[in-house]
């Protein structure tokens, strides 16, 4: 069984002159509808959701529920940052400065060991640094270490059960924090 999109016509003439061979044209792989969707396999069956395609419309235009909004050089760090997140395996934790990537924290057990991971990988020092986080921090304590290596602003999904809390922490720490309302995590 050979299974394409389509099959050029001199294959095709080609391919027909095989024994037992069955064609199958699926047409594009990609219809405008599929083309932001993501098909996920499951125990017992599949999951059909939308794909993280990453796309930030509009930076400035996104929730900021910190007391402190971010600077026109702090929102160009964060929506690189946020580009840069999207790649990293879960509970991804990303420093960036200016549109550097600075140190990496990834595929931890917990949001705060990413962010010690990060600072640790970190080759400069992180003081006015961006950090983007795929997912919500689930508590105060992963913005709270950020704050301790020089963070001065966040971009996250938001939407924890906590995010008062977190919230409380930027704003203790003069972090100013962005909610991109979706996330990027990874499973």
């Amino acid at each position: 069984v050979v299974v394409a999109p389509e099959f050029a016509p001199d294959a095709l003439d080609e391919l027909k002159k095989k024994k037992d061979l069955r064609l199958l044209d699926i047409g594009p792989m990609v219809s405008g509808a599929a083309e932001g969707m993501d098909l996920k396999k499951v125990a017992g069956g599949l999951i059909y959701q939308d794909r993280d395609l990453g796309r930030l419309a509009n930076i400035r235009s996104l929730a900021v529920p910190t007391k402190r909004k971010p600077t026109d050089e702090e929102y160009r760090a964060l929506e690189f940052a946020w580009k840069v997140c999207k790649h990293v395996k879960s509970n991804a934790i990303i420093f960036v400065a200016g549109e550097r990537t600075i140190g990496i924290g990834a595929g931890q057990m917990s949001r705060l060991d990413s962010v010690r991971l990060a600072v640790m990988k970190a080759r400069f020092p992180l003081k006015g640094t961006a950090l983007a986080s795929d997912a919500f921090f689930p508590f105060r304590d992963g913005p709270d270490e950020a704050a301790k290596a020089g963070v001065t602003t966040i971009i996250q999904p938001g939407g924890s059960m906590r995010d008062e809390d977190v919230i409380k922490a930027a704003d203790e720490n003069g972090i100013a924090m962005v909610f991109t309302g979706m996330r990027h995590f990874r499973h």
